[in-house]
């Protein structure tokens, strides 16, 4: 596929629009430096400037018509015509080999995997449990004796590696499963709302092989995921207008689950686009 000049310079200025909107909330704190709870961990976990996100791409194989000057950006090749560029998934697995696979084998054991939904997102709890400091400097909703006590009345059933590696010492042990990094690809299921929120780490790893649009959708998942973690969370976050949806309670659980169910299905879609896009008609089937 071949994208004329001046298609594809609109399709970069909307996506830098959008972008922008995207993260101007969030620019705007920066310029006071003001800190939030919830929203800076997209910008700080994910180590991913607003600038880079507003940076257009077409995706794998496509080929921007008199684009000459993105012969000099990573991982993009000539095109079958004069001047023409294209982002090379072939250039980018010789790279970065290890990287691709990681990758590849992330997004399609996750796929191949059914959802799980009993979770409530307790690993937030397990981060603070029988602790006397805490990873953010907010209250808990329910003080230290009762956060530990929603702990300890749960079976913890955290899957994702990069929650886990977080659990205090004394929550560790009450996992179900005990993760490691080398088995993360053995655990990783697609009810996780980390897995979800973690499809944008990886557009963002793949870069120009990804068309700009579907790494928007996948901040835009990051972010109304990251939303119900804090919500769901021990904190008190009112003093930014965040309301909790309290899992101690079996109102707070279902709420929790259906919003869960929600996200598992958006990210499902995602999964498949990002194999598609990078991989090819092969991916959709095999996805």
């Amino acid at each position: 596929m071949r994208i004329t000049r001046p298609d594809w310079i609109a399709r970069e200025k909307a996506h830098q629009e959008r972008a922008d909107a995207l993260t101007a909330d969030h620019r705007d704190r920066a310029s006071r430096s003001e800190k939030h709870p919830v929203w800076d961990f997209l910008f700080t976990y994910y180590s991913y400037k607003p600038a880079q996100l507003r940076r257009w791409h077409p995706g794998a194989g496509i080929e921007l018509a008199d684009a000459v000057e993105r012969l000099d950006w990573r991982w993009y090749s000539p095109g079958r015509s004069d001047d023409g560029a294209v982002p090379d998934a072939a250039a980018f697995a010789a790279d970065k080999p290890e990287l691709a696979a990681l990758v590849e084998r992330m997004l399609r054991r996750t796929a191949s995997r059914p959802g799980q939904f009993g979770c409530f997102g307790l690993h937030e709890w397990a981060m603070v449990y029988r602790a006397e400091e805490h990873r953010h400097a907010v209250p808990l909703r329910l003080g230290r004796a009762g956060t530990d006590a929603v702990v300890e009345s749960h079976d913890l059933r955290c899957t994702h590696f990069d929650a886990f590696r977080f659990f205090t010492p004394d929550a560790v042990p009450r996992n179900r499963t005990m993760l490691t990094r080398e088995e993360q690809p053995l655990f990783e299921q697609p009810g996780c709302l980390h897995a979800g929120m973690d499809l944008y780490k990886w557009a963002t790893k793949l870069g120009p092989l990804i068309p700009g649009e579907l790494l928007l959708d996948t901040f835009e998942l990051a972010r109304d995921i990251r939303l119900l973690d804090m919500q769901a969370a021990p904190y008190d976050l009112s003093a930014w207008e965040i309301t909790p949806v309290p899992i101690e309670t079996a109102e707070g659980k279902a709420e929790y689950v259906r919003r869960q169910r929600g996200f598992a299905d958006r990210g499902a879609a995602l999964r498949t686009a990002l194999l598609s896009a990078w991989l090819g008609e092969s991916a959709r089937s095999a996805a």
